[in-house]
C-alpha cells in the first residue's frame, strides 16, 4: 500500500473518530439524567471528562496528519438511538442502569477497536506521536470498560465469576443467568 493512501485513511478515520466523540458527548449528557446507580453516574461523569480529553487529543492528531477535523459518524448515531430506546423501555431502574452499561460498553468496544486500529496504522505510516496517543486512549477505554463491568456485577449481585447470590432469584448455568421459578 502506498504511504499516501494510508495517510489518507488515517485522516479519514480520525475525522470519523472526532465526529463520533461529538455524538458521545451529547449522548452521555442525556444518559446521565436517566441513571439510578451512584456508581454508574460517577462512571458516566468520568466518561464525559475522558471524552473531552479524547476530543482534544483527536484535534491535535488531526494537525499531525494534516487531515479533516470532523466527519459524520452514523455508526455512533445509530448506537445512540438504540440506547435511547432501551432506556425508555426499561421496566425498572436496575434494568435501565444495566441497559446503560450494556450500551456504554458497546460504545467503548467501538472506541477500543478504533483506537487500536489507528494506533497500528499510525505506526505503519510513521506517525509515532499519534500511535502513542491512540495507545493511551486505547488503555483508557479498556479501563473504563472494566469499570462498567464491575458496576454491572454490583447491580446484579453476582461475583465476578458470574456466580449469583442466593437472594437474587437468579441461578448461574452453563448458558448464563436464568431466573429461578
Amino acid at each position: 500500500m502506498e504511504r499516501n493512501s494510508l495517510v489518507e485513511l488515517v485522516s479519514q478515520c480520525l475525522g470519523a473518530l472526532r465526529g463520533g466523540l461529538d455524538v458521545a458527548e451529547m449522548a452521555t449528557a442525556e444518559i446521565g439524567r436517566d441513571v439510578h446507580s451512584t456508581d454508574l453516574r460517577d462512571a458516566l461523569l468520568q466518561g464525559q471528562e475522558m471524552n473531552k480529553v479524547w476530543s482534544s487529543r483527536c484535534d491535535e492528531a488531526v494537525i499531525e496528519v494534516d487531515g479533516n477535523l470532523k466527519k459524520e459518524n452514523p455508526v455512533l448515531k445509530a448506537h445512540y438511538e438504540v440506547s435511547r430506546r432501551i432506556r425508555q423501555e426499561a421496566p425498572d431502574e436496575d434494568a435501565r442502569d444495566l441497559g446503560i452499561i450494556t450500551n456504554s460498553q458497546s460504545a467503548l468496544h467501538y472506541w477500543i477497536a478504533a483506537f487500536g486500529t489507528l494506533r497500528t496504522y499510525s505506526q505503519a505510516v510513521g506517525f509515532p506521536k499519534l500511535a502513542q496517543t491512540m495507545e493511551t486512549c486505547l488503555l483508557e477505554a479498556k479501563d473504563a470498560d472494566e469499570r462498567f463491568t464491575q458496576i454491572a456485577v454490583r447491580i446484579l449481585g453476582v461475583s465476578p465469576d458470574l456466580g449469583a447470590s442466593p437472594d437474587m432469584g437468579i441461578t448461574s448455568t452453563s448458558r448464563g443467568m436464568e431466573a429461578r421459578q
